[in-house]
């Protein structure tokens, strides 16, 4: 069968580097650090105190305040993007087929917050469970998805993966295959978090997954530097709406680029590390180029997933030496994690928004807090230090890799 196209035709973005998706990119272009000294708790007992937060964020200005105790942060974050994203494609809800509109979501964990704050609520009280009755639906990670269709009238598909960092690529891929079969003309999709807690933090410090520079937050996010000692735990979201290309051509729709393909696959080796030889990040990007019907050698830019551990980032940058072969050295490679940090869940959307926003200005963000080569990385790959690079992209892939192992790619092409 013939499969439909589908073109993305608006982004949102919450992010520690700005909170609009405008205000995002130029954070990446000018290669600002979201990372900070934690504000929402005090981290002092912590063995990493700081982490990339997103900043001025009231709920009460996007929701009543009755409304917003009803969520976690991490579904006040989706509902922020995905207003930002519809209203940036000018969809007029009164004329499109509402029952082939759908949200599909990611998120990796949830409504943590709602679940650290009740149960704590819980050990400090009497011997009578006392629970907030919107505690599971604040909770649940579907809930994003629902609150976004109830409020867009959208009865189509309507769901969240949860694959830990790989979830909101997922997500897209998803709503990428929905449309392509003819399920859907119209989604909203992508993803969002909000695991700077106490309990997030303090999670990932006993995996001792994070970097631990208390003296330097702002330098802390460095992939591929040799002295890199973890990630920096991020929070936001960021949406897209993607949309069958002749539904949206018929609308004249601002188009800002066509997703030609995605890939999925597992390490099958280890429950947080990555393959040491990178096996599962050399095969969805195989997958991914194989379901986009494209060589190589077509990339011009691949958003890493990047994440600023020791293991991770050699992994795929073999991943990356096995597919493209000599034409590795002739693209530009970089992690936007540098600056926003990792976002879990959310990372593959906020990512996947960077990488339309450098097909429409033919820029590539940088990897920032690039101190010092390490002798395990292959040094002749670009991997975008510090500043950001013009050059034209016709062709981005973004990676996005999560515990448990699994891998997802997805390939956006300039239209």
């Amino acid at each position: 069968m013939t499969l439909r196209r589908v073109v993305v035709t608006g982004i949102g973005a919450l992010t520690p580097i700005g909170n609009t998706a405008s205000e995002y990119w130029q954070g990446l272009i000018n290669g600002v650090s979201g990372a900070a000294r934690i504000t929402r708790f005090d981290p002092e007992k912590f063995r990493t105190q700081f982490a990339c937060e997103v900043k001025n964020f009231d709920a009460e200005q996007h929701f009543d305040r009755k409304e917003a105790r009803k969520m976690d942060p991490f579904t006040q974050y989706a509902m922020v993007v995905a207003d930002e994203a519809i209203k940036d494609s000018k969809l007029d809800l009164e004329t499109i087929d509402l029952n082939k509109a759908g949200v599909i979501w990611g998120s990796g964990i949830g409504g943590l917050k709602t679940f650290q704050e009740e149960v704590k609520s819980y050990a400090k009280g009497d011997n009578t469970p006392r629970f907030n009755p919107f505690f599971i639906p604040k909770m649940i990670a579907d809930i994003s998805a629902g609150y976004i269709s109830i409020k867009y009238g959208f009865h189509g598909p309507n769901f969240v993966t949860v694959s830990a960092c790989a979830s909101a690529t997922n997500a897209l891929i998803d709503a990428l295959n929905y449309i392509r079969l003819g399920h859907m003309d119209v989604a909203i999709s992508g993803g969002s978090e909000a695991a700077v807690t106490e309990a997030g933090m303090g999670g990932f410090n006993a995996m001792k997954a994070l970097s631990e520079r208390n003296d330097s937050p702002e330098t802390a996010s460095r992939p591929f530097d040799k002295d890199r000692d973890g990630f920096v735990l991020g929070e936001g979201a960021g949406a897209l709406i993607l949309e069958e290309y002749e539904h949206a051509k018929a609308r004249g729709a601002k188009i800002y680029a066509e997703i030609i393909g995605g890939g999925m696959s597992a390490d099958a080796h280890h429950i947080t590390a990555p393959h040491p030889e990178g096996l599962g990040a050399t095969n969805v990007m195989i997958n991914a180029l194989a379901d986009a019907h494209i060589k190589p050698e077509d990339v011009d830019y691949i958003n890493v997933h990047g994440t600023s551990t020791p293991l991770g980032d050699i992994s795929e940058t073999l991943a990356i030496k096995k597919v493209f072969g000599d034409h590795a050295y002739k693209l530009n490679i970089s992690s936007t994690k540098s600056m926003t940090g990792h976002l879990l869940g959310a990372a593959g959307a906020i990512e996947a928004v960077a990488c339309v926003k450098a097909i429409q200005n033919g820029i590539v963000p940088p990897t920032i807090n690039h101190f010092t080569d390490d002798d395990q990385l292959d040094n002749k790959l670009n991997l975008t230090f510090n500043k950001a690079q013009e050059r034209e992209i016709n062709v981005a892939l973004s990676n996005t890799f999560g515990f448990g192992g699994h891998n997802t790619s997805i390939i956006f092409r300039k239209i």
